[in-house]
């Protein structure tokens, strides 16, 4: 495994803890060690790496795991900053600071599965970036719509708080979002 790879990793899990710690400050919860999160993330991104190495498509996945659990933890921190800055945690305006988070996790994604999870160094060509836009506005999609149905249609279940079921909501739109943008990166915008 190339050096390079070693370092990104490292380095995303470590992002992967700096903004999970802040997340779970936002929705209340505390752990007796935060410090170990910023040790065992990268830790683990490292080790993911090298375990899926040996099989190319498995390591392709792997980097575009890492990717999307940055891209999560940025949807989800800038989501819990807009709400804590705004007390905002439900209604109109949560389904505006979801398509703002996402978009701001769809930014940081396209540049790091680009230029490492797939490696493509060509220069961005305008039909990329429009291939881009269009996989990302589904995604955008599927991501404001399962997260507005589980908080505003659903709402909070298990006397579980509208704050930490905001979260729990894009969490799951997040998932829905990340099989779609996975097979629309990999088979429509950065095929070769």
């Amino acid at each position: 495994m190339k050096k390079l790879n070693v370092i990104l990793g490292a380095l995303i899990g470590f992002l992967n803890g700096v903004f999970f710690y802040f997340v779970l400050k936002q929705v209340g919860q505390k752990l007796p060690y935060p410090w170990l999160l910023i040790v065992v993330f990268p830790l683990l991104g490292v080790l993911g790496l090298f375990i899926t190495s040996l099989v190319p498509i498995l390591f392709q996945a792997a980097k575009f795991f890492l990717v999307g659990t940055l891209n999560t933890f940025i949807n989800l921190g800038v989501l819990n900053f807009l709400m804590w800055t705004s007390g905002v945690y439900k209604g109109i305006l949560y389904s505006v600071f979801v398509a703002i988070s996402f978009l701001a996790a769809t930014i940081n994604s396209y540049f790091w599965n680009k230029l490492w999870t797939f490696e493509k160094r060509e220069r961005s060509q305008p039909k990329e970036f429009f291939k881009f836009l269009t996989v990302t506005f589904v995604g955008l999609l599927i991501n404001v719509s399962v997260a507005s149905f589980i908080v505003n249609v659903i709402g909070p279940r298990f006397e579980i708080t509208e704050k930490i079921w905001a979260s729990i909501g894009a969490i799951v739109a997040a998932f829905f979002a990340f099989v779609w943008n996975f097979l629309g990166s990999k088979f429509i915008v950065f095929k070769k």
